[in-house]
C-alpha cells in the first residue's frame, strides 16, 4: 500500500499540514496542530479496535478499510502509523494499561485482606476489566499472537510485568505467614499461560462460562498453584 492514497472524508487543507506531511505550530478551527494530530491518531486507533477487535480482524483488514471507517485519508494514516501492525501494537499496550489500572485499583481496594481474597479481588477487577469490551478482549488473546517477531516480543514482555504482579503479591503473602516461603516464578508464570490460554479459548467460544465461573476456576487454580510446594522444597 503506497504512501499516496486518496483521501476518504478526512481533511487534508494545507492549512492544517505543512509539505512532507509536517503539522504547521498554528490553530485551525480553534485548535492547535498537536491537538489535530492527537484526536487524528485517536480516530485511527478507535477505528483499529473497532476493526482488529471484531470484523474483519487484524489479518483481514486494510489500510484503505481502516482509514475509511476512520474518516481520514491513507497520507494521513502514514503521516501517524508506519503500517497496520504499529496501530495493532499500541492497541495492544493501550489494552493491556487499562487492564493494569484495573488490577492496581482492585489491589488498592483489597488492602489489609487475606491473600485468598486480595485474589480473587485481582482476578475480578482483571476479568472484568478484560470482558467489558470483547474487542480489547480478542486482540489481548486472539488478533496479536502469532503476528510478528516484533510484536511477540512485546506480548512477551506484557506478560513478564504480570509475573512480576504474581510474584510481588506472592512474596508478600509469605511474608505474612500466608503462604510457605519459595520461588514462586515457575507458578507464577505458569498460572498466566494457563489465563492466557483459558480466556482465548472463551472468546474463540471453545466453552461457555460466565465471567464469575472463569474468576472463581483461575482463583482456584491460582490458590493451588502457589499452595503447592515448588520442585526442590
Amino acid at each position: 500500500m503506497g504512501r499516496t492514497g486518496t483521501a476518504d472524508g478526512g481533511t487534508d487543507s494545507g492549512a492544517e499540514n505543512g509539505a512532507g506531511g509536517t503539522y504547521g505550530g498554528g490553530t485551525y478551527g480553534g485548535r492547535s496542530a498537536r491537538e489535530r494530530r492527537e484526536e487524528r491518531r485517536e480516530r485511527f486507533l478507535a477505528a483499529g479496535l473497532a476493526q482488529f477487535g471484531d470484523r474483519p480482524g487484524y489479518r483481514r483488514a486494510s489500510v484503505a478499510g481502516l482509514c475509511e471507517a476512520a474518516g481520514l485519508s491513507t497520507r494521513q494514516f502514514y503521516e501517524e502509523f508506519r503500517n497496520l501492525e504499529e496501530v495493532l501494537a499500541r492497541l495492544h499496550l493501550a489494552v493491556n494499561d487499562q487492564q493494569e489500572r484495573a488490577v492496581l485499583r482492585a489491589l488498592a481496594g483489597a488492602a489489609g485482606l487475606p491473600f485468598e481474597q486480595r485474589i480473587a479481588a485481582v482476578l475480578r477487577g482483571y476479568v472484568t476489566a478484560v470482558v467489558e469490551d470483547p474487542r480489547r478482549l480478542r486482540i489481548t488473546f486472539v488478533e496479536i499472537v502469532g503476528v510478528s517477531e516484533e510484536l511477540e516480543r512485546q506480548r512477551l514482555v506484557r506478560r513478564a510485568r504480570w509475573v512480576d504482579l504474581l510474584l510481588a503479591e506472592a512474596a508478600a503473602a509469605a511474608e505474612r505467614g500466608e503462604l510457605a516461603a519459595r520461588d514462586f516464578r515457575i507458578a507464577a508464570t505458569a498460572f498466566i499461560g494457563a489465563v492466557n490460554g483459558l480466556l482465548h479459548d472463551w472468546i474463540a467460544g471453545q466453552f461457555e462460562a460466565t465471567s464469575e465461573q472463569i474468576v472463581a476456576e483461575l482463583t482456584s487454580l491460582l490458590l493451588g498453584t502457589v499452595r503447592t510446594p515448588g520442585p526442590h522444597s
